[in-house]
């Protein structure tokens, strides 16, 4: 079965190539706004969220859009959420292609809570789940950027239990997630050896390496100076590229495609692609708005209106009127894995130049 799904997966990502899809095969959900961390780089600890979507709500959205063949539920912190495992169930139940579920943490949460929860995700026969534990420095300085002293050795004693149950579930994957600001500037490779000392085992490829980024919809930072010397930042991403152990592996050769060209982007200060916004994927909050990405806050509607089916939208004349900024470049410039993923993979050159 995961092989079927993952068939699937790559010929839908195939026909992204040459066409546009009529419904989206990734969906980037926020399910919450709520988070115990106090970052730099983002206000979202900020909200004080009321009205997110219930899970039956998400249950409904989950039966009448089934094309999903990814998912990201993302937040705020994510396992905040007591109903996270329904969640996952409800999309699995109903987008029979689904192959991937991925979920950052910030391991804020108790480390039994955590854990549990991604066993019994586990446990659904979901293809492939991929967790991103956040660390974006040494432990003094990861602990100054999160704003929670102690943060660094969670997330730390969090890698090492993930670490342990993958032994038990081989459609287990995980990594830090690393993300480079004015903050940390020049400091991935102290981070690393501070990591390296705590955990012996750890490899570049360990890190998932992404971008601050600036966005009013979503992180509600606009006012944010994410990074203060462009060529200092992509030197450093040069150095750790140089640095990590290649893999032949689908998902590591899609990862440094994304970091070749994350180093593009930083240099240059454009997109190095068309994204694949409002075609293979969108954005939906917590509250139900859908976006047509993590960065762009062109509200396209929110689904208590149109009774929780994309249909009702997806080829509508707003929908069609970001399609066509997209197709004249006029987009808000990104580069994050979320939305860059499929635009990587919508354009197959880029993986073998």
């Amino acid at each position: 079965m995961s092989i079927i799904k993952l068939a699937g997966l790559g010929k839908t990502v195939l026909e992204s190539n040459v066409k546009r899809l009529d419904k989206p095969y990734k969906l980037n959900f926020a399910i919450t706004y709520w988070c115990q961390s106090r970052c730099l780089t983002c206000n979202i600890w900020q909200f004080k969220p009321k009205g997110e979507l219930t899970l039956e709500e998400i249950k409904a959205f989950a039966e009448k859009n089934t094309s999903f063949r990814w998912i990201e539920l993302t937040g705020g912190e994510p396992f905040l959420r007591p109903d996270i495992v329904g969640i996952a169930k409800a999309f699995y139940e109903n987008s029979k292609g689904l192959y991937m579920l991925t979920m950052p943490t910030n391991s804020l949460c108790s480390h039994d809570l955590i854990i549990g929860r991604i066993k019994e995700m586990l446990d659904l026969g979901i293809p492939k789940i991929a967790i991103t534990i956040s660390l974006d420095g040494y432990r003094e300085l990861h602990d100054r950027i999160r704003g929670i002293p102690g943060n660094y050795d969670r997330a730390i004693t969090t890698f090492k239990r993930l670490h342990d149950l993958q032994k038990e579930y081989k459609n287990l994957y995980f990594v830090f997630g690393y993300t480079m600001s004015s903050y940390n500037e020049g400091q991935f490779q102290k981070t690393f050896d501070a990591v390296k000392k705590d955990i012996p085992y750890i490899k570049y490829r360990d890190f998932h390496m992404n971008l601050g980024q600036i966005s009013s919809n979503y992180y509600g930072n606009s006012n944010f100076d994410m990074l203060a010397k462009r060529n200092s930042v992509a030197d450093e991403l040069e150095g750790m590229l140089g640095k990590r152990e290649r893999s032949f592996g689908a998902i590591h050769l899609i990862e440094h495609t994304f970091l070749r060209k994350l180093v593009e982007y930083v240099r240059t200060d454009r997109m190095p692609m068309k994204s694949k916004s409002l075609d293979a994927s969108l954005f939906l909050d917590s509250f139900g708005n859908i976006f047509p990405s993590i960065m762009w806050d062109q509200k396209i509607s929110n689904v208590r209106d149109i009774d929780y089916d994309l249909n009702k939208v997806w080829h509508g004349e707003l929908a069609n009127m970001v399609r066509e900024a997209v197709d004249r470049g006029n987009e808000p410039k990104q580069w994050t894995s979320c939305e860059a993923y499929q635009s990587i993979t919508g354009n197959i050159s880029s993986i073998i130049k």
